[in-house]
């Protein structure tokens, strides 16, 4: 649809440029592409082109400023995501210097959205990059604005200290529950068996004092050792035509040979 807009300028007018942008973007979010592939094989970079990317290439600030809050709301969720992939393509958007530009002039609205996110994931995501590119743009809102980074992390705090509050006090509540129902006579007749053990996050602690200082240092050198590895091995967006080729493909090909012992020559070619 950018192509088509681009190279349609007789066509299409640039008045039509910003309903159009919040339209799409509105509409394009989602946190996992569907596969072309109608057995449902797992999902292909090659298969989903970033245009979300491309529109925010070309975005006005006033136009960002519409889809800003749903935009960054998905992509918090995106890094969430236990698909690597999924969170792997949300993280590179802290790679394009004129998105980061957009960001860093509304970062009193996108950081707030963005970082309980960030900091849950980097201490119970199971991919080492995705870790790193946490870091990076953990590491890039810091260096934006100190004074709301640190209150994003205070506000964060407060709210997981809220629910630890509102967990403890569900958990009373059917206690006493539970204990005028044992005053009950028919009470055997119709106990329940008892509950399975409850189900907690990886991260059930509320971050301390010294849990955001060590932040602050991780965010730095985790930050630092992951540009090191960028520039030994690659940018980090990756284009169709920079994926690498399947490690199983390519033994195929060099393995293959050509059976020419059954193969015969035509009499009228010779």
């Amino acid at each position: 649809m950018v192509e088509y807009i681009t190279h349609s300028r007789d066509v299409v007018t640039e008045a039509i440029y910003p309903e159009a942008v919040t339209m799409f973007s509105v509409n394009l979010f989602r946190t996992l592409p569907p596969s072309s592939n109608p057995t449902g094989a797992e999902f292909d970079p090659e298969e989903d082109e970033p245009t979300l990317e491309e529109i925010l290439d070309v975005i006005e600030p006033s136009e960002f400023s519409k889809v800003m809050e749903p935009l960054f709301r998905q992509l918090a969720k995106c890094v969430s995501s236990p698909h690597f992939q999924v969170a792997e393509r949300a993280l590179y958007y802290w790679n394009n210097e004129y998105i980061m530009s957009l960001i860093s002039d509304n970062a009193a609205r996108v950081l707030p959205i963005m970082f309980p996110a960030l900091y849950r994931n980097s201490k119970s995501h199971w991919n080492k990059t995705i870790h790193g590119l946490i870091y990076n743009a953990l590491k890039l809102f810091m260096e934006m604005n100190q004074k709301l980074f640190d209150d994003c992390t205070q506000q964060y705090k407060a709210e997981k200290q809220k629910g630890r509050f509102r967990m403890k006090e569900r958990e009373e509540m059917w206690q006493k529950i539970e204990e005028l129902a044992r005053l009950n006579p028919q009470y055997p007749m119709f106990r329940a068996p008892p509950p399975l053990p409850p189900v907690y996050s990886m991260e059930t602690e509320t971050p301390t004092a010294e849990d955001i200082q060590l932040l602050k240092r991780t965010v730095e050198t985790e930050a630092v050792q992951m540009l090191k590895d960028i520039k030994k091995e690659k940018v980090l967006l990756r284009r169709k035509s920079e994926l690498p080729q399947d490690v199983y493909t390519i033994k195929a090909l060099e393995a293959h040979k050509r059976a020419e012992e059954f193969l015969t020559a035509s009499q009228e070619a010779l």
